[in-house]
Parts: structure tokens; sequence; C-alpha cells
């Protein structure tokens, strides 16, 4: 479109709500009246500062999104796949989590203490450690 049909439509949409601001403030009252009066104004503004005509390239580009998507069967199988992925990573997390697979098949052997052999407790050189300890294995807690 060129600049004059951009000027035409502006021209129009404030015609439009400048008749509407006029029914606002005769029919509801100042408040009503102003707020429509300041609706009114916005199409000229957006002719002046130019995003008139970007408004209507976004509308215009997601029209096209839309339509692409709608009617595109390869849209529709990237959609399936990228629902397909998500699953999958979902489910490999949750495997993950519980330890499923070849690793987890065989479980790392820990070293035994022996037959009848105390060993020292790892927490045992903290004091304060060593005093939580002492009250567990004196209420029989080991």
């Amino acid at each position: 479109m060129d600049d004059a049909a951009w000027a035409a439509l502006t021209l129009s949409l404030t015609v439009a709500g400048g008749i509407w601001t006029w029914y606002a403030f005769r029919s509801r009252g100042l408040a009503s009246g102003v707020r429509a009066a300041g609706f009114t104004l916005l199409p000229l503004a957006a002719y002046l500062t130019k995003t008139l005509q970007m408004f209507t390239g976004i509308a215009g580009e997601i029209g096209d999104w839309a339509s692409n998507l709608v009617l595109n069967p390869t849209v529709w199988m990237g959609i399936v796949l990228a629902g397909l992925s998500v699953v999958l990573i979902g489910v490999g997390g949750r495997l993950a989590a519980r330890e499923v697979g070849p690793a987890a098949a065989e479980p790392e052997a820990l070293p035994s203490r022996g037959p009848g052999r105390k060993g020292k407790p790892a927490l045992a050189e903290d004091d304060d450690m060593a005093e939580i300890e002492a009250l567990l294995r004196k209420r029989g807690i080991s």
C-alpha cells in the first residue's frame, strides 16, 4: 500500500473514532468520552510514527504462519516429532533416575570390614559428630 492508502485508512479510523467519542460523551459521560478520545487518537499516532504499517505487517506474517501451520502436512510431522522428542527426553530422565540400564545391572562391590572388625567411624574426627555418635550408641542406635 502506498502512503495515500495509509492516510485514507487513518482518516477513516479517526473519523469513526470521533463519532464514537461524540456518542460516548453524550450517552455515558465525561470519563467515557475522554477515554474514547484517547482511543480515537491512536490510529493517527500510529500513522505518524509509521507503526500502523508495522502492525499490519506483523498481522499478515502471523496469518501466513497460521495458514501454513494448519494446511502443511510437513509442519504437522515436525510437531509430532517435537512431541516425540519431548517424551523420549522425559523417559530417558526417568530411566536415569531409576538407574535402569547396563550400569545398574552390575553394582559396585562395597569393601567389607570383615567378621568382628570394627572400623573407625568416618565422622568421629569431628567433636560434635563424636558426641552425637556417642548419644546414639548409648540409646542402642548404631
